[in-house]
């Protein structure tokens, strides 16, 4: 199409994209603000039943709330050709990333946080999107943002015969039930979730490449594979594949997994994922000048994680510890993928309150990141997972928040490798005035057993 042709209303600006149901332009409202305009392919708009159903899906597309989605805004036909159209998203397409580096870290945290949320979202308004895949999730400069579910079935007409959309889905990322032909319920978008989060993660789908026949196979037949994605979230997706739709957990059930509580409405998930998201460069761009002192922080960071230095951090009003020396316990774990030597520096009690202070080490070769993985929810950077279990207490004691803050350690956001070391702290309330050694548990640090009180 040559620039400037219209579409109902709509001015075409360039060509984005092109898919199995049609052409996707950039282009302009009358108002001027630049949307996204898929037109659908001739043959499937001169067929009278994709017509009924089109008018009867970008309806209930547009019931889906603006939640880590790309909202659908209007529909329609222009002299026999179909049309959706939906807030443009500005952003690289989740393959074009990942075909760089796979997603780490807080990203893929965000990543699988999003898209859980956009689908909870599309659930919600009684849409199944079908067509979960990699180049329907965009990467906006706030968070993903899934795309194209505008031509989804709607989720309340099981055994409806919809020949056209049986077939529609990407074979790496489809459900079993959709591989084989069977409706497609909202726990089918559950699975094509947790594909798609290992490819983010790893930088290939769970059930490998090939041809249609030998990966749709493979989608009904084997287990995915999924080695070297993050442990953090590896379990949720585990569950999200199962062969099973009825064992899958739902999309809010995913989302209130990752985020570590119950009932977390799409719209807290939504800006929960927009604080924490960092948007990835796609290609290489120009050296840019730092501040001098985040140049800094950065480079003390590094010589010190380099050389091997114990970080240590108080806050304000705390008194740190003993010493650490004498060791009140410890233990050489293997977890995060390297080896790691756990050392309880000291428990310091002062009336019911105490202070724990430990030491973790990577003993090994590779890069164990603690950032995220001692916090109690997924975007959590502290330590506040970290308890201790007193003889006689029902309930472990957690670390103690003042102001809303915990009153414990941030884990810095550098690369932890072979030889670096950290030291952690975290202050305890409601410890027993009897409690003279207690089970210490550092989440997938391990636990450390019969750990000695002191006084201060």
């Amino acid at each position: 199409m040559n620039v400037q042709q219209r579409v109902g209303p709509y001015t075409l600006l360039r060509k984005l994209g092109e898919g199995g149901m049609g052409v996707v332009h950039l282009a302009q409202d009358p108002s001027g603000r630049r949307v996204a305009l898929k037109t659908m392919r001739p043959d499937l708009a001169g067929r009278e039943e994709f017509r009924r159903r089109f008018g009867k899906e970008s309806e209930a597309a547009r019931r889906v709330a603006r939640f880590c989605t790309a909202p659908v805004l209007d529909a329609g036909f222009d002299n026999g050709t179909a049309y959706l159209v939906t807030e443009f998203v500005e952003g690289p397409d989740l393959s074009s990333v990942v075909a760089q580096a796979p997603l780490t870290g807080s990203n893929l945290e965000a990543l699988a946080v999003g898209v859980a949320t956009a689908l909870a979202a599309i659930h919600q308004a009684g849409v199944v999107h079908r067509d979960l895949k990699p180049s329907n999730v965009l990467l906006s400069p706030v968070g993903p943002r899934v795309i194209d579910f505008g031509v989804a079935q709607l989720a309340d007409t099981p055994g409806a015969v919809a020949t056209i959309a049986t077939m529609m889905g990407t074979p790496a990322y489809m459900s079993p039930e959709q591989a084989r032909g069977e409706h497609v319920t909202p726990a089918g978008d559950v699975f094509s979730w947790g594909a798609l989060v290992t490819y983010a993660g790893t930088g290939r789908p769970p059930f490998g490449l090939g041809g249609v026949a030998e990966v749709v196979y493979r989608v009904i037949n084997h287990a995915p594979k999924l080695d070297g994605l993050d442990e953090r979230i590896r379990p949720l997706v585990e569950r999200a594949l199962d062969k099973d739709p009825a064992r899958r957990p739902t999309a809010q059930q995913l989302v209130d997994g990752l985020l570590g509580r119950t009932g977390v409405p799409v719209s807290a998930a939504t800006e929960a994922v927009s604080e924490s998201w960092r948007p990835p460069v796609v290609r290489p761009s120009a050296p840019r000048r730092a501040f001098p002192w985040l140049a800094i922080v950065g480079a003390v960071v590094a010589a010190a994680v380099g050389a091997g230095v114990t970080f240590a951090l108080v806050r304000p009003g705390e008194r740190p510890g003993v010493q650490p020396g004498t060791p009140a316990a410890a233990a050489t774990i293997d977890a995060l993928g390297s080896r790691l030597e756990v050392r309880v520096d000291s428990l310091v009690r002062e009336g019911a309150r105490a202070r724990l202070q430990w030491t973790v080490k990577n003993v090994g070769t590779e890069n164990a990141p603690l950032v995220g993985k001692l916090g109690s929810g997924v975007f959590d950077e502290t330590v506040s997972r970290v308890s201790i279990v007193p003889p006689g207490v029902g309930n472990p004691l957690y670390p103690a928040f003042k102001d809303g803050a915990c009153q414990c350690f941030t884990v810095p956001k550098a690369s932890f490798p072979g030889g670096a070391q950290l030291q952690l702290w975290a202050v305890f309330e409601g410890l027993p005035e009897t409690a003279e050694r207690v089970d210490v548990n550092l989440g997938p640090l391990g636990s450390i057993k019969n750990v000695a009180v002191t006084g201060a």
